[in-house]
């Protein structure tokens, strides 16, 4: 891949919140999001994210959606966030044909650098639909473990999705952060 422009990252402002619906919906809802792995069209309808929670993430303090470019092309984001103590994953979101391509990889390491390095967050933790075993392995090949810890899924909230199903819950995952001090 010799003349390949690098990947660079950058914390998102408001004018890139139309690009984030856009991504953020090829990856997870309807036909183009079935080209990736990552699909939830099978489990849910509906919106995968809502504009003004969007500006919420990118206004407040130690909450970053960091975005993953390409020669000035959007290709992923991810939002990072202190909750609870810990760092926050979550939106995660590839372009569906650069899925597998390390995209993913690269903007998650840069994830846990902004918690651990700059944050000085002990753990990074997200929250991942039980039923997806791939996902799941897919983060536990990255240092995540299954916590056990269980939360019902936003039934009811049209701002999650519209669920096709009604076994739909979510899992805790967890990874310590090596760049905090102990």
């Amino acid at each position: 891949m010799g003349g390949m422009e690098p990947l660079t990252f950058r914390p998102a402002v408001h004018a890139d919140i139309p690009a984030l619906v856009t991504l953020v919906t090829s990856a997870y809802r309807g036909d183009a999001s079935k080209q990736g792995w990552t699909t939830e069209a099978d489990m849910l309808d509906g919106q995968r994210i809502d504009p003004g929670v969007l500006a919420g993430d990118i206004d407040r303090d130690r909450s970053r959606i960091v975005l993953a470019e390409r020669a000035g092309l959007l290709l992923a984001c991810a939002h990072v966030a202190e909750e609870d103590g810990a760092g926050y994953f979550g939106m995660f979101s590839v372009r569906p044909d650069l899925q597998g391509g390390g995209v993913g990889k690269a903007l998650l390491a840069e994830a846990e650098r902004v918690a651990g390095e700059e944050w000085e967050l002990p753990a990074m933790r997200m929250t991942v639909i039980d039923i997806r075993d791939e996902l799941i392995a897919f983060y536990e090949r990255r240092g995540y473990a299954r916590t056990g810890i269980k939360k019902p899924f936003p039934y009811g909230d049209e701002r999650y999705g519209i669920p096709k199903r009604d076994d739909l819950r979510f899992e805790v995952l967890e990874k310590p952060l090596t760049g905090a001090p102990a």
